[in-house]
């Protein structure tokens, strides 16, 4: 539902993409409620402990490999622009200077 006044638009995203460190069952829940799909691998021992449990574990939570390779696209780019010292410690002060800051670094790159 867009907003009514003033300011942007509020928008929900269709997945998130996050790594193991995120593959908890209260964060799948949230994500689920809010109707937006979980991009999160599972980590060993949530699958082993699944396994263990047999049947009574459930099925293993969606995973779609195709769209985590994006993921690796971004945080090359994230790691690429960190060489920048200005950007990586962030020098400025002012947002204004540091987003042409970023601009200027993806430029040269």
């Amino acid at each position: 539902m867009p907003r009514a006044g003033v300011g942007r638009p509020r928008r929900r995203p269709d997945a998130v993409i996050a790594d193991k460190a995120y593959s908890s069952r209260a964060i799948r829940q949230t994500l689920r409620r809010r109707g937006i799909r979980a991009v999160i691998p599972e980590r060993a021992d949530q699958k082993a402990n699944r396994m263990r449990r047999g049947r009574a574990g459930g099925r293993p939570p969606a995973f779609d490999r195709d769209l985590y390779t994006a993921r690796n696209v971004v945080e090359r780019c994230f790691n690429r622009l960190k060489q920048f010292r200005a950007i990586a410690t962030r020098f400025d002060k002012l947002a204004d200077r540091y987003k042409a800051g970023i601009r200027l670094a993806s430029l040269i790159l």
